[in-house]
């Protein structure tokens, strides 16, 4: 039966070759998707691990049993920027033979010496050195390893100092043995990703991915349904057992199933290099981390041509029970009401965990993934019973009747209607819950409204040095004066407008019981007025006191503009002598100004906690993971309309040509073929407009749920942007019934009724 399976499926003509075709290519394109996720999980674990030595120094990212050097090792970690680009410096210094040593470097480098990743290395050839290279005097001895970078634009520097330069350095800590744990694994590292986190997203991404290709591979499945029951049952009625035709259906999805997860192997090859560079880690990767494990490959390979085959199983199991089910078809029972439970089931599950959000990751995965996967089914499941009230309230407002035989139609057998459009409704869940997500976290984190755009953000660069605050005064902070030698180099670097340096205010930080309107900077108004931009002082003011930050939220970035700063009870020689908050520069907006500007201050005041920025600096952190999730989402959207589509596609022109001769009778009987195109226009559209308002809405639903029970954010409602998707997923959608319409005439004529 297996050879006589092989035989119908490769010799069964032209139908049954673009059958075989259609099926490969969903199955190609699912199990590449799939293929993609796990070796996404795999890369994103890969490249954590890389982290590690990063972490060098806390006592939780050492794994037990490693034996500490008996000569640690000074170290200290630290973030420079460079046009928005973040570098990782880290300062070594040797205490004796035995030090412990990084990977990715053959040994430490000494005084004057550095080592620097391949991406640094051709940046510091490229920039002029008072821009960036001024910043790390001595010269450059070796690059660093693929053992130590995270990704291969990662920027990272090496730089060798002795050890008692690098002891008196705050924030330096003594080193015994290198950090091998992953960050995911060590409590309090901060260098690496939450691979875990990671994880959730992909899980969701690939199952918001695969649910539209699965349904595109059953409704392939389903092509010419109706004629190859009819050829099963005619074996049964000649004599073929139950067995014998399921083995004959499932030789059939088989092959097709084992020469699209060929093509699906194939295909993520294919793309693994430009996937490699998908930064939705902020960080792109290597191309040997996106790997494929021996389970991983065993678990598709075999799984995927199993699970069709049982599909195949399924779907002709009416053959199996009776030889004359297919010909004796009647009515199908008519949805229940219960149809829906699964979907509130869902809705409350995700509302149950709003107010009580698991505290680790793997509890989050467990408690807002199934609640995701209910909605997403149970909308599935929920749709027929949907499409079965809506086709019977068009029927009882109608009396158009290509309308009413359509809602007839679609009620008789809302299953079949709702099949058609069912991966378009998934999409546009995915798409909502997508959009209401990102949309939200980029309201709630992203830069705030007026700065983004202000010139103050984009030009002026600062460098903060925050005295720590007690109860009786500041402390020294890391500088206490801004000598004339630093100000006078700022002043001189072309393109530079103004330099202002602020003061800590003893009235803010000294007192306990402050007013909480006193502003705990104070700056001088003669260095203010060269920069209006940030605000000015009042008439005959010597000292404005200015609040922190001014620099961006009180000068370009506020709607109504710079603002008049309050006079300070401060002398001018009196605010010479207080601790130093800040200095400030004023740029015209070039990169080379900036850059200029950054590294001076770099040279005169090392190793900050934070590193010296503009404001849209500042938030570029941010704004790159949410670009990331942005993009991720986006790929999710288009891959979903588009996998939809051609399910839609081919899920209307199967049922126009199973249908030929029932349409070719109603045309002998005088029925116009203008009648026909608008009855089958409307099985297809009314279900899709009809359960696009649920989906939609369950989407959002199930966004705000997600974000108030993670973030304890309000869902904020979606901009032009998704308006447009959808409508132009809607559109496309209805020209995609639209140019299935024109088989009608060719597959309608009298010689089919005739023949059939």
């Amino acid at each position: 039966m297996i050879r006589f399976g092989l035989r119908l499926t490769l010799s069964g003509g032209r139908e049954a070759v673009a059958r075989l075709m259609v099926i490969a290519a969903a199955v190609a394109l699912g199990v590449g998707l799939l293929l993609v996720t796990l070796a996404g999980i795999n890369a994103v674990n890969a490249q954590n691990a890389r982290y590690a030595w990063l972490n060098s120094g806390n006592p939780t990212a050492t794994s037990a049993g490693v034996k500490p050097s008996p000569d640690p090792l000074w170290g200290a970690l630290g973030i420079d920027l460079y046009q928005g680009k973040e570098i990782t410096r880290v300062d070594v210094a040797a205490t004796g033979p035995q030090s412990p040593v990084p990977p990715g470097i053959a040994h430490l480098p000494g005084p004057g010496q550095y080592y620097a990743s391949p991406a640094l290395s051709t940046l510091l050839r490229s920039a002029p050195a008072t821009e960036l290279g001024d910043r790390y005097p001595g010269s450059q001895i070796g690059t660093i390893g693929q053992a130590a970078l995270p990704s291969p634009d990662s920027l990272i520097i090496i730089v060798g100092h002795t050890a008692d330069q690098l002891s008196h350095v705050p924030g330096a800590a003594q080193v015994t043995s290198i950090a091998n744990k992953t960050p995911s694994s060590c409590s309090g590292c901060q260098h690496g990703t939450n691979a875990a986190g990671m994880d959730l997203i992909l899980s969701v991404t690939s199952a918001a991915l695969l649910f539209p290709v699965l349904i595109f591979i059953g409704t392939a499945t389903r092509l010419a349904a109706a004629r190859r029951e009819q050829r099963f049952a005619a074996m049964r009625l000649v004599g073929a057992t139950p067995r014998q035709v399921s083995v004959i259906s499932a030789v059939e999805s088989s092959v097709a199933a084992v020469v699209g997860t060929a093509a699906g192997f194939g295909l993520f090859f294919l793309l693994r290099v430009p996937l490699a560079g998908v930064p939705f880690t902020r960080e792109p990767f290597y191309p040997s981390d996106l790997t494929l494990g021996l389970l991983d490959i065993l678990l598709v390979a075999v799984g995927v041509p199993v699970a069709a085959a049982g599909a195949a199983r399924l779907a002709l199991r009416r053959v199996r029970i009776s030889p004359l089910g297919v010909s004796r078809r009647v009515t199908p029972r008519p949805p229940r009401a219960y149809r829906v439970v699964p979907l509130a089931v869902g809705i409350g599950e995700l509302a149950y965990f709003v107010g009580r959000r698991p505290p680790t990751t793997n509890g989050q995965v467990l408690a807002y993934l199934p609640g995701i996967f209910l909605m997403m089914g149970g909308l599935v499941i929920a749709g027929p019973w949907l499409t079965m009230v809506g086709a019977r309230i068009m029927a009882r407002r109608t009396n158009r009747p290509a309308t009413l035989i359509a809602a007839r139609r679609l009620s008789d057998d809302p299953k079949a209607g709702f099949r058609a459009v069912s991966g378009l409704v998934l999409a546009l869940f995915v798409t909502s819950t997508a959009v209401g997500v990102i949309t939200t976290l980029v309201d709630n984190q992203g830069i705030p409204s007026g700065i983004s755009h202000s010139a103050a953000a984009e030009s002026t660069v600062a460098d903060e040095f925050w005295p720590v605050q007690t109860g009786s005064g500041p402390r020294a902070s890391v500088a206490t004066s801004a000598p004339a030698t630093v100000t006078s180099k700022l002043a001189s670097i072309q393109g530079v407008q103004a330099v202002l340096v602020t003061h800590a205010n003893p009235s803010a930080f000294g007192n306990s019981q402050r007013n909480d309107t006193v502003s705990p900077g104070l700056v001088s108004c003669a260095e203010l007025s060269r920069a209006p931009s940030l605000g000015r002082c009042e008439a005959g003011v010597q000292v404005a006191s200015v609040d922190p930050g001014f620099v961006y939220f009180g000068g370009g970035g506020k709607p109504h503009g710079s603002p008049v700063w309050p006079a300070a009870s401060v002398s001018g020689e009196q605010l010479q002598s207080l601790p130093l908050l800040s200095i400030v520069v004023a740029t015209n907006g070039s990169t080379s100004a900036i850059e200029q500007a950054k590294t001076v201050l770099e040279v005169a005041y090392p190793y900050q906690r934070y590193p010296i920025s503009t404001m849209a600096e500042f938030f570029s952190s941010t704004s790159k993971v949410l670009t990331g999730y942005q993009q991720l989402a986006n790929v999710v959207i288009l891959v979903s309309l588009a996998v939809a589509g051609c399910s839609l596609a081919v899920s209307v022109a199967g049922g126009v040509s199973e249908r030929k001769r029932p349409f070719s009778l109603l045309r002998l009987t005088g029925v116009p073929l203008g009648m026909l195109r608008r009855m089958v226009a409307m099985e297809s559209a009314v279900p899709l407009l009809l359960v696009a308002v649920v989906a939609s809405g369950s989407g959002f639903l199930a966004a705000g749920l997600f974000l108030r029970s993670q973030e304890n954010y309000s869902l904020r409602a979606p901009g032009t942007e998704y308006y447009v998707i959808v409508a132009l997923g809607l559109a496309v959608s209805l020209g995609i019934i639209a140019s299935t319409l024109p088989l009608l005439k060719r597959i309608t004529g009298p010689e089919t009724a005739r023949n059939e």
